[in-house]
Order: structure tokens, then sequence, then C-alpha cells
């Protein structure tokens, strides 16, 4: 190594607690901002490049270099998204953030001919501005550069592969081994494309949904984990837990609702207009077993789901389900126990002098 490289090395040698410092700030400064924006990824990580690292590169091409300030790269960061959309995302975020360097930044998917693929990565070369980090006895934070690196799980996964196979060998890969490598690239970039189109299509149709049921055409709706959690959001089981709660004055204690979802399946609905059908159905009778059920108690605390859970108990009863169908009532909601039997038990005891449990309902 010459002379003018050994410098180079002795400069990132006396500078390496400035990077360190540089590299909490970052790495800080990206979840920070991930978290603000919501956006949801896979990793954030930073490195510094090591001194043998460091070694390696400037003894390739050291004459490239007049100092250490034109190294992009010492200190890296790295973003991994789910999606490709999200990788846009978060570079719009960067650039908002960061002081970029556009001569040196470079957008790698945008390099490929039509007919080619290969390494799939955006990389902006970047600044803190002042207005991230102002120190006036270390300015030197403001002017470092520092590589950030935004790619999807799969771009990642690709990039890690070639790079253990081709990059840090010794030996030039053949050709016939480089077109194996680039198909799959393709795959995994045809795969990117149609996971982002998936989740574009999803979040149409959880839209879709939410405004059908904000409409009342619940008949259109399917019923499935997506649509019973728009369902919910209606709240449509407040207005009996509220008479229900008036009984004894009681207070109501929020539980999620989604595992009457199974229930409802079981009771053969098909869409959200045929819960809200058995709901409208059966909330009455559901009402009056809770009036008998608390009647005569001093109890003051309900869980949310005293409806939804009575509705079921009368619908089950009153199609002579009897015990055994409140036995399985229960272990679909707190899987299987021999507690469920005795819970059944009691609740079939709570309903026997019922009205509806008098037209040939008693099992």
């Amino acid at each position: 190594m010459d002379l003018h490289c050994q410098l180079i090395l002795d400069e990132y040698d006396a500078r390496l607690a400035e990077f360190q410092r540089l590299e909490q700030i970052v790495q800080k400064t990206l979840k920070e901002a991930l978290e603000r924006n919501a956006l949801m990824v896979t990793a954030v990580t930073t490195r510094i490049k090591t001194r043998d690292s460091l070694t390696n590169k400037l003894e390739l091409k050291g004459g490239k270099y007049r100092s250490m300030n034109d190294i992009t790269d010492i200190l890296g960061a790295r973003i991994i998204t789910f999606y490709t959309d999200d990788v846009d995302r978060i570079a719009a975020m960067a650039e908002q953030m960061f002081e970029i360097d556009w001569a040196n930044s470079v957008d790698k998917r945008r390099l490929h001919d039509l007919d080619s693929f290969g390494y799939n990565s955006l990389h902006y070369i970047c600044r803190l501005p002042k207005n991230i980090i102002d120190v006036p006895e270390c300015p030197q934070l403001n002017q470092i550069r520092f590589e950030l690196q935004l790619r999807t799980t799969l771009q990642h996964a690709w990039a890690s592969i070639n790079h253990d196979t081709g990059y840090k060998s010794d030996i030039e890969i053949p050709r016939e081994y480089m077109r194996q490598m680039n198909r799959l690239s393709g795959i995994l970039e045809m795969a990117d494309d149609e996971f982002s189109r998936i989740r574009i299509e999803l979040n149409d149709y959880r839209r879709r949904v939410h405004n059908l049921v904000k409409n009342g055409e619940l008949d259109s709706v399917q019923l499935d984990g997506d649509t019973f959690r728009s369902y919910l959001l209606a709240r449509p089981f407040d207005s009996l837990n509220k008479r229900i709660a008036a009984i004894n004055q009681a207070e109501i204690q929020e539980v999620s609702l989604l595992p009457y979802l199974r229930v409802f399946k079981a009771f053969g609905c098909l869409t959200l207009g045929d819960v809200d059908r058995l709901r409208r159905k059966y909330e009455d009778e559901a009402y009056y077993l809770s009036r008998h059920q608390l009647g005569n108690t001093d109890i003051d605390i309900l869980s949310s789901s005293v409806g939804i859970q009575n509705i079921c108990i009368v619908c089950i009863l009153k199609q002579g389900g009897g015990r055994i169908g409140l036995v399985r009532l229960f272990n679909a909601l707190n899987g299987q126990s021999p507690q469920n039997e005795l819970l059944a038990d009691m609740m079939y005891n709570q309903a026997a002098s019922m009205p509806f449990m008098n037209n040939g309902n008693k099992l």
C-alpha cells in the first residue's frame, strides 16, 4: 500500500469516534422517522466499514480518493422493506430529512436493460442537516457523507446470495451460472411486484368493505376476518350491552369479539347480513336471558361480550342445540376444557325457565 492510502487509513483511525457518534444519530433518526410516518419495515441496520474492509478498498482503487471525505460509505445505513412501493415512500422521507448528494446517489433499479435483471437497490449519499444535529464543537458531523440503502426483503435476499456466490469469489463465475442467477433475480423481481399489487388490491377491497358496512349493505359483504372486524368497528352490540348493563348499573369492560367469527360461521352465516339478521332476531331474548342471570346479583362489571354471547346461547337453544351445543360454543371461544361443560350446564340451567325453552327445545 502506498503512502497516500496509508494516510487515509491513519485518518480513519483518528476519526473513528466521529463515525461512531454519527452512526448513533443516523440510526435513531431513521427509526424515529419510520415510526412517525407509520412505516413498518423488516430491518433498520447501520455499520461502520472495518479497517480491513477499508484497506481492501484502498488496495483496489485507492488512487480514486484524495482523502477519507471522498469515501462515501464509511458509514452505511440500510432499510429493508416488505414492499417495493414502501421503498419509494421511505425514499421521499429521506429526501425531506437529509441533504442528498444527487451526483453520487444511484437508483440501481433503473439501470437494467429491458431484457436484463440483477441487483436492485436505491442508494442515497446523504449528509445530516443542522436541523437534525448542530454541534458547534463538532461541525464535521454535518459534513460527513454516509450511504443509505433502501431495498425490499427479496432484493436483499438476492443481493446477499449474489454477494456470497459472486462478489466475494476470486474465480470468475461462468456465464451459464450468471444466466441462472439473473433468471432467479427476474423471478424475485416479479414476486416483489406481485406482493405490492396484492397489497394494493387488498387495501382497495378493505375500503370497499368499509363503505358497504358503513352504508348498511351487509348482504353484499362475505363473512371473513377482515369484514367481521369492519362490522365490529360499527359496534353493533353496544345497544344490547347498554340495556344489559342498566340492569345492575354495571360498568362494561372492553374485550375482543373476534373469536365469535368462528361461532357465526358454525351457525352457517355466509355474509355480514346473515350475522346482523341473527343479532336482530335474538337480541331481545338475549336481553331477557341477561336480566334473568343478573337480576338477583350485585355484579357491577360486565364484559363487552355479554350481549353477543347471550345472542349465541339463545340461538343455540332455540335451534335445539341444548347442552351439547353450549359446550361446543364455549370450546370454540375458550379452547377445549372440562370447565366448558360446567359453564354450559350453568348457562343451560339459567335459561331453562325462559319462554323460548318451552317450545320443544329442551335437550
